[in-house]
């Protein structure tokens, strides 16, 4: 089956467009907070760094790079692909896993709350005709139910700790498995090789400019967030408490 392409020249809303550009900006500002209590010598250069890594996914998707869908792979590996190899790369590293383990996780959950934006913007481009229903909180995406207890779960666990160690488990396990609910949805249906779904109206809303920098920045940045938790801080989850 083909995809229905009707929409995929069609620019989304501006105010839409500067408001996802603005929660590109919390995402940075919230990352970038805790970049700096745990690596302050650092903090100029991975800024520079980001902003650089989007500028050029802005620039590329705003001459439409990414919406060109003839190509092997789809393009749209470039902006996931980097990201993705900079995470593994800092936990093979052993420099890089101290730099991550000294991320705070006050922090890094407060900065899941960003997702209750992002699950705002994915409805309106629903609405705009650019991603299929299935990737809203009306389809088949929980993911806001993640942004809507982060503030809850840091406050409890850190500002007022009164909440056992295994609820940052178990929050961020189930917070993950959300994420990667509506990474496997997003991927299976855009316009691709790999589409399984949304034939009807495909997920084409992200390959265009300022909405690449979700997959390209934004879930990498959510993503790392839960795998510092998971992965670099075994030490909370004794249950014993």
């Amino acid at each position: 089956m083909q995809p229905n392409l009707q929409y995929l020249t069609a620019n989304p809303p501006t105010g839409l467009a500067i408001g996802f550009a603005l929660t590109t900006a919390l995402t940075l500002l919230g990352f970038m907070m805790a970049v700096r209590q745990a690596a302050p010598r650092i903090s100029g250069i991975i800024l520079i760094g980001l902003i650089a890594w989007l500028f050029v996914l802005g620039t590329l998707a705003s001459q439409g790079f990414f919406t060109t869908l003839n190509t092997k792979p789809p393009r749209l590996f470039l902006a996931v692909g980097p990201p993705l190899l900079l995470i593994a790369g800092l936990f093979v590293s052993r420099s890089g896993r101290r730099f991550l383990a000294g991320l705070p996780l006050s922090t890094i959950t407060y900065l899941h709350t960003i997702r209750i934006v992002v699950e705002l913007v994915l409805y309106g481009l629903y609405v705009n005709h650019q991603i299929p229903e299935l990737m809203t909180f009306e389809g088949r995406n929980f993911d806001i139910l993640a942004g809507l207890t982060a503030p809850i779960l840091a406050y409890f666990s850190f500002n007022r700790p009164i909440l056992s160690k295994r609820w940052l488990f178990v929050w961020n396990i189930a917070a993950l498995l959300l994420l990667i609910n509506i990474i496997i949805h997003a991927i299976l249906s855009a316009p691709s090789p790999f589409q399984q779904l949304a034939f009807e109206q495909p997920n084409v809303g992200i390959l265009k400019f300022p909405f690449i920098w979700l997959p390209g920045f934004v879930v990498p940045v959510v993503l790392l967030c839960h795998l510092v938790v998971l992965c670099l801080n075994r030490d909370l989850y004794d249950f014993a408490d």
